[in-house]
């Protein structure tokens, strides 16, 4: 098993799928708390994707205190310093940031990758393998941060697009190019042309070292950053669920 770290994003609210996920269970679940694909839910299938490349205590999963009625199932054999219990859902940067925050005082130098929980992938061996060699490719060039591109099969208007540049390490499994521009959700005509110019659909999961990605919150979002100064503080200690 590898020295990497993983964060598992699963705090978020669902809220675009909120009506399809009601329908399906009857409550008001997030996606990633669904089976949808197969007996397990999203999140539990998440976990065991990141768990052939990475331990459990090196695997963090952010979540949302109000959702306790629905990961404390899926996290039951989850070590308990590896879960991270947000008091509310304010968005990725700052799940992000109180992860990394942890990281640093576990791993602070070992690279880390973030994942969506509420994906299924229908080949778990082959996408970790893509994974690996992101980790390994922030390992030999700790500066960069790698996003997870997958090719498409169509003009898709509901994704996030990257359109690449110029290519940057090109002596792994898998090329690594820099990114010229992200397209949100683009148009049909738009999305057309992307594809045929060999663009990629965003698929969120992102490796980088746990001090680029706090570096690069610090330069975004200043005051998010300072405003953790007080739970970094007391990271570890009984306090820090009352911070």
């Amino acid at each position: 098993m590898s020295g990497y770290s993983g964060i598992i994003l699963a705090g978020g609210d669902g809220a675009r799928l909120a009506s399809l996920t009601r329908r399906l269970t009857g409550d008001e679940r997030p996606k990633q708390f669904c089976r949808l694909i197969g007996d397990d839910t999203l999140l539990e299938q998440t976990r065991r994707r990141a768990r052939l490349l990475i331990t459990p205590e090196r695997l963090l999963t952010v979540v949302t205190r109000h959702h306790e009625r629905f990961y404390l199932p899926a996290l039951a054999d989850a070590p308990p310093r590896s879960i991270i219990v947000q008091p509310e859902n304010r968005g990725t940067a700052p799940a992000v940031l109180y992860a990394v925050s942890r990281l640093a005082g576990i791993a602070p130098t070992e690279p880390v990758v973030m994942l969506p929980s509420d994906h299924h992938v229908s080949d778990d061996a082959a996408f970790m393998a893509r994974v690996e060699c992101a980790l390994e490719a922030v390992g030999a060039r700790p500066e960069v941060v790698v996003l997870l591109g997958i090719a498409p099969d169509r003009p898709e208007v509901e994704y996030g697009w990257i359109e690449p540049a110029e290519l940057i390490l090109g002596r792994w499994s898998w090329p690594i190019y820099h990114v010229r521009r992200f397209w949100e959700k683009p148009s049909r005509p738009v999305a057309e042309r992307l594809e045929a110019a060999g663009c990629l659909w965003n698929c969120f999961v992102v490796v980088a070292r746990p001090s680029t990605l706090e570096q690069l919150i610090r330069r975004a979002t200043p005051e998010l950053y300072e405003a953790f100064a007080p739970l970094r503080a007391r990271l570890g200690t009984p306090w820090e669920e009352d911070t």
